[in-house]
């Protein structure tokens, strides 16, 4: 939350985010520093020979996390890889990717946007984002999107709908979060328990993976050697999006 009497516009119009995130980055750090060893590394492995770009993973999302227009968690590029020998397009399903590090978190002037401790979500605190979109631009995988306010049209009882995400139950009102907010893919960590365990047999299982017809979206834990996702890693290629950059997403692709 931001100081008494600054509004976020003004504290983007005066420059005071360095007044503003320089004792909350020190709390960060000190955070950082006591945090208790990482509990689960979730991550997903995308099969791209499986995928057939049906976008039913899209609108899973969509409808378990309630978000507005112009919003989306996951979503489905066509690419044609070079050299390919036939005209066969390539889907890429593309959530956040949860990176190892997140150029997202780095930015935030606010500390709105960090990485969990217990998982390597990535996540951001509605109440203190400003809605200064930088994540948004230092974002390299185009996976966040800014929350302007917008509305279904046949979504009449719009504020009676609340989201789920954060297990904070949030109606959409004017002037309220998340309108005006970062929003992003949270692996929908609503539906871990209280102890930060999915249960798949129990469907509590992030949307997109769960619905996938044609299973080419495999969620797990990336630091259990006995998951699904680190059978796969180990027995096939994968490959991850712009590793140049030194982000380590948390997303693999079967090419």
């Amino acid at each position: 939350m931001t100081a008494p009497g600054i509004t976020r516009r003004s504290l983007l119009k005066h420059a005071a985010v360095g007044a503003v995130a320089a004792p909350i980055a020190l709390q960060g750090a000190v955070d950082a520093a006591t945090a208790p060893p990482r509990k689960h590394h979730w991550g997903m492995v995308i099969d791209t020979q499986k995928c057939v770009g049906c976008e039913s993973c899209v609108v899973a999302c969509k409808l378990e996390n309630q978000t507005p227009p112009g919003v989306f968690y996951t979503v489905v590029t066509r690419e044609k890889l070079p050299g390919a020998r036939n005209d066969r397009p390539v889907f890429m399903t593309k959530p956040c990717f949860h990176c190892e590090h997140p150029p997202c978190v780095s930015v935030c002037p606010v500390n709105a946007t960090y990485k969990r401790d217990s998982d390597g979500i990535v996540v951001v605190d509605y109440d203190r984002c400003i809605g200064c979109r930088y994540c948004l631009v230092a974002c390299p995988y185009g996976a966040r999107y800014a929350d302007f306010g917008d509305e279904y049209e046949l979504s009449e009882a719009a504020p009676d709908v609340v989201s789920p995400e954060y297990k904070q139950y949030r109606a959409r009102l004017p002037g309220h979060s998340p309108i005006g907010n970062a929003r992003k893919c949270t692996f929908c960590l609503h539906l871990q328990d209280e102890n930060g365990e999915y249960d798949k047999g129990a469907g509590r299982w992030p949307a997109c993976a769960k619905t996938c017809p044609g299973h080419a979206i495999i969620f797990g834990d990336l630091d259990d050697p006995e998951s699904e996702v680190s059978t796969i890693l180990r027995e096939r290629n994968a490959v991850r999006l712009k590793e140049e950059l030194g982000t380590e997403p948390s997303v693999y692709y079967l090419i």
